[in-house]
């Protein structure tokens, strides 16, 4: 398990560092242990499936890779690239590589020692989220300012799927079915698509007037499907997305940067509450508890597969 840390509570600039910020992992889910350098800000993470110990992570200073599990670093992108948001590789064509940009989508077909950007069709290129469907080379899912676009074609083109008043935030892709698609947005509620992507129907009963920042599927139930948001806190569907509970009891603030179920310990979900310590539960949020990082926020969960990653 990575998770990608900003240890922000009482954070002066130019003051001397208590705790740093970046990438930690845990192996136990008890222990963690910063991973490289102190970095302000990572957003994401995503490895190599030929290789765990090659990964890529996302932050301020653009793409960063390592090949020797975390022990040295070298950035990826350029002046040109930076504060990428989101970042995916494909699977089947593992030396392709997707990242949200502010500015667009960023490519790179030599496992990311070039890039270019390639976001013809989006009509506003701001992209917070993008997902490779693991079923099919080459499809791209991105989640932008204005909506969810798709392309069939390594991201040379790419066609609106979901207009949105709001920026999407979170896309994911169901562990047990590849054709469901869950996505969250700043104040335009919750998605789910049934058929790849290609058509979203709102979910009724999700909180729709508040920022959601992410969503999740349990891969221990299909119908177990999870939101987190800015004063909605943790809000859990057990039926698929058609009701959904609030899940704060224990929990510090409603405000809440990330949670996530963990895809190895069924019933474990964790959450970051603003600037407060990263909380575990294991009853899908009923009780919570305090586990790390006082006064953080966490912008990414990351578990690594337990097998190496193949296209189904």
């Amino acid at each position: 398990m990575y998770v990608c840390v900003s240890m922000t509570k009482g954070f002066v600039i130019g003051g001397v560092i208590q705790q740093r910020s970046g990438v930690y992992r845990s192996s136990d889910r008890v222990a963690v242990e910063h991973v490289g350098f102190n970095h302000p800000r990572q957003d994401g993470l995503a490895w190599d499936p030929r290789d765990p110990a090659t990964f890529f992570t996302v932050g301020l200073n653009g793409v960063l890779r390592t090949t020797d599990d975390g022990v040295t670093w070298r950035i990826m992108t350029g002046w040109d690239m930076t504060e990428p948001k989101d970042i995916a590789i494909d699977p089947a064509q593992p030396d392709h590589l997707y990242i949200g940009l502010p500015d667009g989508i960023g490519v790179s077909r030599d496992a990311g020692v070039t890039w270019r950007r390639m976001n013809a069709g989006i009509e506003r290129n701001y992209t917070q989220t993008i997902v490779v469907d693991r079923t099919r080379a080459g499809r791209i899912v991105a989640g932008t300012e204005l909506g969810i676009y798709v392309s069939d074609d390594a991201a040379r083109t790419w066609k609106l799927a979901r207009e949105s008043r709001a920026t999407v935030t979170d896309i994911r892709q169901s562990p047990h079915d590849p054709e469901r698609f869950l996505a969250s947005t700043q104040s335009d509620g919750a998605w789910l698509s049934t058929d790849g992507a290609r058509t979203w129907k709102p979910l009724s009963g999700a909180p729709a007037e508040v920022t959601l920042h992410n969503c999740d599927f349990d891969a221990s139930d299909p119908s177990r499907l999870l939101l987190s948001g800015w004063g909605c806190g943790v809000v859990v569907s057990e039926d698929g997305g058609t009701t959904w509970h609030a899940r704060n009891d224990g929990l510090p603030n409603t405000e809440v940067w990330r949670a996530s179920f963990d895809p190895d310990v069924p019933g474990r979900v964790y959450a970051s509450p603003h600037q407060e310590a990263v909380y575990s539960s294991d009853d899908y949020g009923r009780t919570w508890r305090p586990l790390w990082f006082e006064g953080a926020v966490v912008w990414e969960f990351v578990f690594k597969p337990r097998q190496p990653i193949s296209a189904r």
